[in-house]
This record gives C-alpha cells, sequence and structure tokens, in this order.
C-alpha cells in the first residue's frame, strides 16, 4: 500500500542529511577534545552554520504546489488527534481496541517536538551567528537554549531511528513509498480501511477516449 509520496520521502531524507550534518558539526564544536582531534575548528563551524541556514529549505520547496498536496495532508493529519489517539496515550499502546490512523500518537508528538526543536535551534542559531544587533543577555540566553534544545532533539532522533530500524516494514514505507497491506490492517487499521475505501473501483465498462 502506497504511504508516502516521492515528495515526502526526499523532504525527509533531506531534512535527515542537513540534521545529521549539524549533529556531527555540533558535536565537534561543543566537544573540545573532538576539536583537539580533528582540528579546522573554523571549517566545521561554517558548515554547521551553512547547514542550519539550508534547513528550512527543502520543506518550503516541498510544501507548494501539486507536489505537496500529500505532505499537506499528513500534516494536517499529525496536528488532530482522535479519540482512539488519546486511549493509545493512556494505555501506552496496550488497548488492543484502539483503531490508529495513518500515524500513532507517539509519531505526532514526535513530529511537533522535531519540529518546534528545529525552528528553536535556527531562530537561536541566527542569534549566535549574526550576534552584532542582539544584547549580551540575549546572545547567553541562545545558547543556553540551542544548546539543550541540541541535545533534547538528539536524544528524540536516536529514539526515532531505534524505532525504525526495529519496524522494517514501517520503515520500507519511507524507503520505497509503500507498506505491505497486512502491516497497515494489523498496524493502522483506520488508515488501511480509509485507503481501501478509497480506491478507485476498476472494470467499470466505461470506455475509454
Amino acid at each position: 500500500m502506497d504511504r508516502f509520496d516521492r515528495t515526502e520521502r526526499w523532504l525527509h531524507w533531506s531534512t535527515a542529511a542537513l540534521v545529521g550534518v549539524l549533529v556531527a558539526t555540533g558535536a565537534v564544536l561543543y566537544w573540545g577534545e573532538l576539536s583537539s582531534i580533528l582540528g579546522r575548528r573554523a571549517f566545521f563551524k561554517e558548515v554547521h552554520v551553512i547547514a542550519g541556514l539550508c534547513l528550512p529549505v527543502p520543506f518550503l520547496l516541498a510544501l507548494p504546489g501539486r507536489r505537496g498536496r500529500g505532505l499537506r495532508r499528513d500534516l494536517g493529519v499529525l496536528n488532530r488527534f482522535s479519540a482512539d489517539d488519546v486511549r493509545w496515550l493512556r494505555s501506552r499502546g496496550a488497548d488492543p481496541t484502539v483503531r490508529l490512523g495513518k500515524f500513532n500518537p507517539g509519531q505526532k508528538l514526535n513530529a511537533a517536538f522535531v519540529g518546534a526543536a528545529l525552528v528553536t535551534l535556527l531562530a537561536t542559531g541566527l542569534v549566535l551567528r549574526f550576534f552584532s544587533p542582539f544584547p549580551l543577555a540575549w546572545r547567553t540566553g541562545a545558547t543556553f537554549v540551542h544548546d539543550w534544545t541540541a541535545l533534547a532533539l538528539g536524544l528524540a532522533i536516536t529514539g526515532h531511528v531505534w524505532l525504525a530500524v526495529a519496524d522494517q516494514d514501517a520503515l520500507g514505507g519511507m524507503v520505497s513509498g509503500s507498506v505491505p497491506a497486512w502491516w497497515a490492517r494489523q498496524n493502522r487499521p483506520r488508515w488501511y480501511q480509509e485507503q481501501e475505501l478509497n480506491e478507485e473501483p476498476t472494470g467499470s465498462g466505461v470506455p475509454g477516449p
């Protein structure tokens, strides 16, 4: 079953690549031991800044137009919590009667946190990079928020990768764009039903042009 279109997959992996660069270069800048081993601190700092400034670009390119329809639709789904989502959260995923849609509540919370964290990191990073107009108190606060948000985001990404690797069928949805029908029926029954209802009937006998 089709789960993610080409635009959504491109956005996911291009953003992941940029975040990977930011994490790697940020680690070099934060830990003096790594800077001493690798050297060229100024180079890593410049790469970190460029990757950070490029971070919104994939999203801004993927969102508009016809090619962004799937992305806009999924953003709407991620922004809504159903009664089943609330029950899933209360039972910590143990309630077998819950009928989940395309995303489980954990994925929705993770998407909200990651999106907010990336915006926060971009804003505080701009203060740290173009610091001249800002008072010292702002720069000090931006450093504190930037560092702790980066740490929290790193933990969230680690959990995201671990869960993705643990469920190869779900991971395939972001690699190839599709998941097995049995996986959708078992893990996302409401979404599976919606997809079944939305499928256009074939063999209607209507002649072509």
